[in-house]
């Protein structure tokens, strides 16, 4: 039964391909195409992902308090400077409705230096990506579509995920 159901799940989400060693990720067969994905930054000016057509992105979601967003953070900040991936931006969107001090702080306590925190206050990407939890990384290939998320943590320094994911930039 188990196996049926997980088989399901994969047809109905459009899997087009595994990552070895990778158990977390779906692949679109079909991109998604979203419009007006728009965002804050530290001081409050709006970042809408059109101006960064061109570029692989993650929008990766998180929150302070989120042990599993502490363990991968690290490696997404090295994802950002991986000489294997030229075309790439990370925009790490907090969607705890935390303060910018605490935030900060987090950021300083994990060392993370290769990237800035970004906010959706009103929650409407949460919302608007249909995330189920955190953390939930949105990849967004060239042309601004949703080719895959990762739902969950993962280890961004991982070999089989860099190799993967250097196709898409």
């Amino acid at each position: 039964m188990r196996f049926l159901i997980i088989f399901i799940f994969l047809i109905t989400n459009g899997v087009a391909e595994e990552i070895p060693g990778i158990k977390n990720i779906v692949i679109h067969k079909v991109p998604k195409t979203y419009d007006n994905v728009i965002f804050f930054d530290k001081k409050d000016q709006k970042i809408n992902i059109k101006e960064y057509r061109g570029n692989l992105l993650v929008l990766n979601f998180w929150a302070t308090w989120c042990e599993p967003c502490k363990e991968e953070m690290p490696s997404l900040d090295k994802l950002q400077v991986n000489p294997k991936l030229n075309k790439i931006k990370i925009f790490a969107i907090n969607i705890g409705k935390e303060n910018l001090d605490k935030v900060n702080k987090f950021f300083i306590d994990f060392n993370i230096k290769h990237f800035e925190p970004y906010f959706d206050p009103p929650t409407t990407l949460a919302k608007m990506f249909s995330l189920r939890g955190v953390p939930t990384s949105i990849l967004i290939n060239k042309e601004g579509q949703e080719f895959a998320r990762i739902i969950g943590s993962i280890d961004f320094e991982d070999k089989n995920f860099v190799n993967w994911i250097k196709k898409y930039n």
